[in-house]
């Protein structure tokens, strides 16, 4: 059985033998995250927010400024591939992650 972890590991176990196999994963940034992307990006800009916030953080101005997401983990994984091209800046090193947007 095989099963992949956040740090890009992944775990195959056979009765009696467990092996850990590290693979470097290169998340792949689609359309409609790029969509996604630029309507938080906008949203949080013409809200005037420059400080870091956590995707539940992200999600609450989004709503007051009624603009529907699918969910907190959602912003998290758009804004987290964002992260891989220097958009974006993960703050923290635990949960919950903050996020910042670089000027481009």
């Amino acid at each position: 059985m095989a099963r992949a972890t956040r740090d890009s590991r992944v775990s195959l176990s056979h009765p009696g033998c467990h092996f850990i196999l590290l693979a470097r994963v290169r998340l792949r940034v689609t359309p409609v995250d790029h969509g996604e992307f630029e309507r938080i990006r906008d949203v949080l800009a013409s809200a005037g927010i420059e400080e870091p916030l956590s995707a539940s953080d992200i999600v609450a101005v989004l709503d007051e400024h009624g603009v529907d997401v699918d969910s907190t983990h959602r912003v998290a994984t758009v804004l987290g591939r964002r992260a891989e091209s220097g958009a974006v800046e993960v703050v923290g090193e635990n949960p919950p992650y903050r996020y910042r947007f670089v000027d481009e």
